[in-house]
């Protein structure tokens, strides 16, 4: 079969998509605007096509100065032009890792190694020479492309170019695309051929490769924006790492394809700044920056006396469905004043947090993903939220419970075209988790309910079993101690009691310094949280009781997406 034919093949299922989409009668599928892409090379190409003018991205190339725009024509330009001087460099499909801050040069690099020249391996700045020379090794990356102040970590691999190589790349190409090459332009790109690897950050400490496609990707693109809306003049706020599937796929390839703009965060103490700079409507985020942005509108709040005052106009705003959001202005101008859209995702969120936000006015939503799904597995509707819920599987992909208990409660199964191909060079892991009939076993455990919402109860390997056979979910007791106003961060975990008789849940504690008000001695601390700890005690049964807390003196140690490591010896130390 030559390529054209594949083409329309791949196009006469993208098509099938749409109109399966645009079929259905969900309520929660409202927004039935997706068009048909046959994988990342088409989205860019049409978008530009439609959205030429429009800004693409927003970035402070000066940390001193001003964001500066370009739009999707002058993106096309230099991801066409970088594109056609990495093949005339002799990179044609080869494997060429990206790694750097957040910002245009790595967009650009990324789209033009996907859309014709070879495999995209995103890795994670924030990783050791030594870890990054090893990842680079085992996906066997033939060229680095990395900003500039990456060079001392890239000091073990032969071949890398740095950001101001980039541009000297770019002019070249341009020069040869003006000379008629087509190298790039014609490029053939598959649907369904590993196109991406990406090394996940668990907090197992296993990274597995992940093997994604195009058509992973598109089809997450295509079917999500049905149940909340994206609009090509919202401005999405980058500030998660690009190398996580999350923000790659939600903050930067979604917004391409729907004709939106990006604009990069200069990194989290300019959260807040750029937030005023930019206005943006659409932010993208983990719970601890929400959270935390949530404490310092509360704080504002109280340092006025005024929280009683705010409470009543938020109830009476909830009830009247949003008819006093302009009374929130000077609260919600923490965001930039155009703020309509909080999207959490990477771990669970108090889900008082979410309702604040609305009764301030701003939609707030919760979604589930993991690497492997690319990573969209479900999304709270924009019109029908649920606070303690992580969403909806999309139309098209499908969601179910296996193994359930007496309560309903089992392994969350996902299933659509969004999961991965397998794990790189380890088809037996592959196996472990993708069953004959396309069933991708996520480890989460959690149950469904009857409007098909989603519920996370906690993680399939981090259930603590009594010896009575009991299931003990950690994630459920560090919730509770996570609405204690005295904690920063908790871990839950279990150690063999003394004598063997049982185990016993120990909760380690980091506390909240800022929070105490004063220099407390770790001893009056103690006693404080054991206080908080017996109000929690009392509402769950004697096996899922604390029997011991630890006070930590430092933070837990995390991976880089800032979760805590529940395998690190450090992290279950009982002896501070």
């Amino acid at each position: 079969m030559n390529y054209e034919e594949i083409k329309r093949q791949d196009m006469a299922k993208a098509e099938a998509i749409v109109e399966n989409i645009n079929r259905c009668k969900s309520k929660y599928v409202r927004y039935l605007d997706s068009r048909p892409i046959t994988d990342l090379k088409h989205m860019i190409n049409t978008s530009c096509a439609l959205y030429k003018d429009n800004v693409a991205f927003r970035q402070k190339f000066d940390r001193k100065g001003d964001f500066e725009c370009i739009t999707y024509g002058q993106a096309l330009e230099d991801i066409n032009a970088l594109g056609t001087a990495l093949i005339d460099a002799g990179f044609k499909d080869k494997r060429i890792a990206v790694s750097g801050a957040n910002g245009y040069y790595w967009a650009i690099s990324y789209l033009a190694v996907v859309c014709g020249v070879g495999v995209v391996v995103p890795l994670d700045k924030e990783l050791s020479e030594d870890e990054l020379a090893q990842l680079t090794k085992i996906a066997k990356a033939d060229l680095v492309l990395c900003s500039n102040n990456m060079k001392d970590k890239f000091s073990k691999i032969k071949k890398y170019t740095f950001e101001e190589d980039l541009k000297d790349l770019i002019e070249k190409g341009k020069k040869l695309l003006e000379k008629g090459d087509r190298r790039y332009l014609d490029a053939e790109v598959y649907r369904d051929e590993m196109s991406i690897l990406l090394f996940t950050s668990g907090t197992t400490g296993i990274s597995k490769g992940v093997m994604l496609s195009h058509g992973n990707i598109v089809e997450d693109l295509m079917a999500s924006p049905t149940v909340l809306k994206v609009n090509q003049w919202d401005i999405f706020f980058s500030v998660l790492p690009l190398h996580h599937t999350y923000e790659c796929t939600c903050g930067f390839l979604m917004p391409l394809y729907k004709g939106a703009s990006i604009a990069y965060c200069q990194g989290l103490k300019y959260i807040q700044k750029n937030l005023q700079e930019v206005k943006p409507t659409m932010f993208l985020a983990v719970p601890a920056i929400f959270e935390l942005l949530n404490k310092k509108i509360w704080q504002g709040i109280r340092a006025k006396g005024k929280e009683k005052q705010v409470r009543r106009l938020m109830a009476l705003n909830r009830a009247s469905h949003g008819m006093l959001n302009s009374a929130f202005k000077d609260i919600t101008s923490v965001f930039g004043g155009n703020m309509r859209m909080l999207i959490v995702g990477g771990a669970a969120i108090n889900p008082d947090i979410l309702q604040d936000f609305r009764d301030f006015g701003i939609m707030a939503v919760q979604g589930y993903g993991l690497t492997e799904c690319a990573p969209m597995g479900a999304l709270t509707p924009d019109h029908y939220p649920k606070n303690t819920s992580v969403g909806r599987a999309f139309p098209g992909f499908d969601a179910k419970i296996i193994d359930k208990d007496e309560n309903g409660t089992g392994e969350i199964c996902l299933k659509g075209g969004n999961v991965m191909l397998g794990y790189y060079n380890d088809p037996e892991a592959t196996k472990e988790v993708i069953d004959e009939e396309g069933w991708f076993h996520t480890g989460d455990l959690g149950y469904i309910d009857r409007e098909k919402y989603i519920y996370i109860t906690g993680r399939k390997k981090n259930v603590i079993i009594t010896k009575n056979g009991k299931n003990v979910f950690p994630e459920e007791l560090e919730y509770y101690l996570s609405n204690v106003p005295y904690v920063a961060e908790s871990m839950v975990f279990a150690v063999d009691a003394k004598g063997g008789e049982d185990i016993t849940i120990v909760a380690s504690i980091y506390p909240d310094k800022e929070a105490l008000g004063k220099d407390m001695s770790k001893e009056e601390i103690l006693e404080l949280m054991w206080n908080e700890v017996d109000k929690i005690n009392e509402k769950v049964p004697f096996f899922k009781k604390i029997k011991k807390i630890v006070i930590r003196d430092t933070e837990f140690d995390k991976n880089t997406s800032k979760k805590i490591k529940r395998f690190s010896e450090e992290n279950k130390r009982i002896d501070f």
